[in-house]
C-alpha cells in the first residue's frame, strides 16, 4: 500500500518578477455572494518557485504545490499556459 500525496495544481497570472528565482503570480476565482446573489472576483497571491526566470509579467502559468523552498515559498511552475 503506497501513500502517495494530493499536490494542488493552481492556474494564474504572473505579476512581478523582481525577485531572483521567484515569481508572484495572482490567482483570481468567482465567488457568488450567499444573500445578495452577486458575483464578484477574489484573487490571491503566490510565491512560485521558478529555477530559470523563464516567465515574464503578464504570463498565464499552472504551479503545483511542493516542498518548502523558503519562509513563503512553497509553489513549483510546470509550464506556461497556451
Amino acid at each position: 500500500m503506497t501513500t502517495e500525496t494530493i499536490q494542488r495544481k493552481l492556474t494564474g497570472t504572473v505579476v512581478s518578477t523582481k525577485m531572483d528565482k521567484t515569481l508572484v503570480v495572482r490567482v483570481e476565482r468567482t465567488v457568488i455572494h450567499s444573500k445578495y446573489k452577486k458575483r464578484y472576483v477574489q484573487s490571491r497571491k503566490y510565491h512560485v518557485h521558478d529555477e530559470n526566470n523563464a516567465y515574464q509579467v503578464g504570463e498565464t502559468v499552472t504551479f503545483r504545490q511542493c516542498r518548502p523552498y523558503s519562509k513563503t515559498k512553497c509553489w513549483r511552475v510546470l509550464a506556461k499556459k497556451a
